[in-house]
């Protein structure tokens, strides 16, 4: 199991992330536990392995962690918490998913979308 850090900011931070799988065909890994507090409250968090044709719909996307996390930076910016790192955060949380998109149109356009055609 290897242990992520790039999170904390904090030596304190009450927040650890471990990779619980090894990495898979495309060379990420696919499956992490996110372990909060005291009280050992856990997230399982499973991405997609393999190809939907191939393998079904078996985890969640980046896009689709990353519109989560968008939603919440637009919420606290139309709150009291909004300020120019919170802007800054979002616009590049935007930028990547304009870019992850843009990378499945141009696989559709290419016709490999859905394989492990590089």
């Amino acid at each position: 199991m290897r242990m992520i850090e790039d999170h904390k900011v904090n030596a304190a931070d009450p927040l650890f992330i471990a990779v619980l799988d090894e990495p898979g065909h495309g060379g990420a890994n696919h499956e992490y536990m996110v372990e909060a507090g005291e009280h050992a409250k856990m997230l399982h968090i499973k991405f997609q392995n393999g190809t939907i044709p191939e393998a079904g719909v078996n985890g969640v996307t980046h896009e689709a962690l990353l519109a989560v996390v968008a939603d919440r930076l637009r919420g606290f910016q139309n709150g009291p918490y909004g300020c120019k790192a919170n802007a800054c955060a979002l616009t590049h949380i935007e930028e990547a998913m304009h870019w992850l998109q843009q990378r499945t149109l141009e696989r559709m356009r290419r016709g490999v979308e859905g394989t492990h055609t590089v």
